[in-house]
Order: C-alpha cells, then structure tokens, then sequence
C-alpha cells in the first residue's frame, strides 16, 4: 500500500510553516508514513502560469496575514511572522535541497518555524544557518552546497518538473498521481492516500469538457521580477 505524500513548499508561504507541523502530527500518530518534501520556488510556479502571488494583491495580502492569524490560534501554533515579506527564499529553497531527503521535512520545519513562528528575516542566510544546526543538521555545509552550480540548477528544474505536472501554488500535496492544494486540504490527500478519493475516474473530465458560456478578457498586469 502506498504511505508516502510528497509536499511541494516555498517556506514564503505560510501555509507550509502550518502544513509541516500538520504533516508532522500525523507522522506521530502514523510512523508509517513517508514524508518527501519537494523544494520549489513560488514565484516561479506563479510566472508559469500567469499568476500574481497573494502578497501582490493588497487585500488579498491583507486577508492572508489575518488568516494565518486565525489559523494559527486554532491549532495553538504561535506566530510572529517573518522580519520581511516577501523575502527571497532562494538561499532557503537550495539548502533544502542540498540536505538528504530523509531530513527535508525537519529542515523545512525548522525554517518555517525560525520566520513564521519567532520572526526572523527568512532571506537572510545566516538565519537558514542557525535554524538547520538547531535541529541537528550542519547548517552551514547545506548553504555552501546551495549555492554550487549543480543545486541551483537543480531548484530551477524541480519548480519546472512541478510547473508541468500542474503544481500551481504551495503547499500542495501529491498522493498517487492526484495533486492536492492547500495546507487545509490535508484530509483529502490522506482520504487519496487510503484509496477513498469521492472523485470518481471520468467524472471531473466530462464537467471540463462542456464548452464555455462566457470568457473573461485578462489585461497584462505587471508581476514581481523572479529573485536571481
């Protein structure tokens, strides 16, 4: 039987600082279950496809930071916020990658935690550092392997294999081919997991196969330049 979910995450997000803590209340309860963390940069799934992120729409901006506030609150997670938003999260992103797979989920936690939950500056190195040796990983040796060659181009081309296989924000869940959006959406990916999925095969295909009624003109908007 299948147990393992993949989580594509940006630690920018913070839905993923709630979806890591999630994940890790049902790997307590369910050792079992495998865990693997895709790195993927948000900006670039978001150019992709012609998106603008949450914090580029200012009530939408407004909106997320009190709902992380109430979503919070509801699972008695505490929260400070990162020092700055949007921050760059490259340095991040590449030393997760750089850390073995194994330890992924413990290091994005750990990031998530230092900026979404005490408040530090996510974009700055040396803050990725601390949080990865405070749990036992060798911060600095995962940062000098980020910025080689190999695993920068290694992010470019996991947000890529994401874009493609239609992974369109973060966090997501992949669960037996299916993707799941949104730290919420947990169960659903679990009810996928145990072979429970309600969407029946063909069912969403002939929904989307009906012809349109109406389209909508989209005027260009500018979108925030991908971080280098």
């Amino acid at each position: 039987m299948t147990t393992t979910i993949e989580l594509f995450a940006d630690p920018i997000s913070p839905y993923v600082y709630l979806a890591c803590h999630h994940l890790g209340r049902v790997q307590r309860e369910r050792p079992e279950l495998e865990v693997r963390v895709r790195p993927v940069l948000l900006a670039g799934l978001l150019g992709h496809f012609g998106q603008l992120g949450p914090a580029e729409i200012a009530p939408k901006r407004v909106f997320t930071f009190k709902d992380i506030v109430r979503r919070c609150h509801d699972h008695g997670l505490p929260l400070a916020g990162p020092a700055t938003h949007p921050f760059n999260p490259l340095a991040a992103l590449r030393a997760l990658l750089a850390a073995p797979e194994a330890d992924r989920l413990k290091a994005l936690t750990a990031i998530v935690d230092a900026g979404w939950g005490e408040g530090a500056d996510l974009g700055d190195p040396a803050v990725i550092a601390r949080a990865l040796t405070k749990v036992g990983l060798d911060g600095p040796a995962l940062l000098a392997a980020g910025e080689q060659p190999t695993c920068k181009q290694a992010l470019i081309a996991a947000t890529s294999e994401a874009a493609t296989l239609g992974v369109f924000g973060v966090p997501t869940f992949g669960v037996r081919g299916e993707l799941v959006f949104g730290q919420d959406r947990l169960p659903d990916a679990l009810r996928v997991l145990a072979g429970e999925d309600p969407v029946q095969p063909g069912q969403v295909a002939e929904m989307l196969a009906r012809p349109a009624g109406a389209t909508r003109r989209v005027a260009d908007k500018p979108v925030m330049p991908r971080a280098s």
